[in-house]
């Protein structure tokens, strides 16, 4: 099973590539989704807090790895030759996945704060944060699971900073290398 990871900070454009794979016909498995259901079981609401506050505390509990630990059934469970994982944070998680597997390849997905933050107004996402000293918050919180050192082993980087098609011809083209689809 060939496995594509995606890390990038908050807003960087992760959720793009993943719509992308999923047009290729890549199965896609997003990290974020295990917190969110961690968040509901929980009984409550799921903003960028009450996400944040349950990922730090399955950390804390179980491994900075948690999530990646949680996530890999959910991969294996696709059963397709190639799979893509959303919104890896840390270093950790990162080990975890070469480690389970082998054939596994990281994408760095890169965007300055200014464009991340613009991006942030047009998403919609109950989790989003709205303001600048809230997404530095959240950008502080996620570098302290590793993010930035997960960043830096980045098989291959796409940077964002240019239109929405540029993007997204660029990312298309990189998956359909790694994935190996014509």
């Amino acid at each position: 099973m060939k496995v594509i990871g995606i890390v990038g900070m908050p807003a960087s454009g992760k959720g793009e590539v993943s719509k992308i794979a999923r047009d290729l016909g890549i199965p896609v498995v997003v990290m974020g989704d295990a917190i969110r259901e961690q968040v509901r079981l929980a009984g409550l609401e799921p903003t960028d807090a009450n996400c944040g506050a349950i990922a730090g505390k399955l950390r804390a509990e179980l491994g900075m790895d948690a999530i990646a630990r949680i996530t890999v059934p959910a991969v294996e469970a696709t059963g397709a030759p190639v799979v893509l994982v959303d919104g890896i944070r840390g270093d950790y998680e990162v080990t975890t996945f070469r480690e389970h597997f082998p054939d596994f390849t990281l994408i760095g997905i890169v965007s300055s704060f200014e464009t991340r933050y613009a991006r942030l107004a047009n998403r919609g996402r109950s989790d989003d944060t709205l303001t600048a000293e809230e997404l530095l918050a959240r950008d502080d919180r996620e570098l302290g699971w590793g993010l930035g050192r997960a960043l830096e082993q980045a098989d291959c980087r796409v940077v964002n900073e240019g239109s929405l098609d540029a993007f997204a011809a660029e990312a298309r083209s990189l998956l359909c290398r790694i994935g190996g689809i014509a």
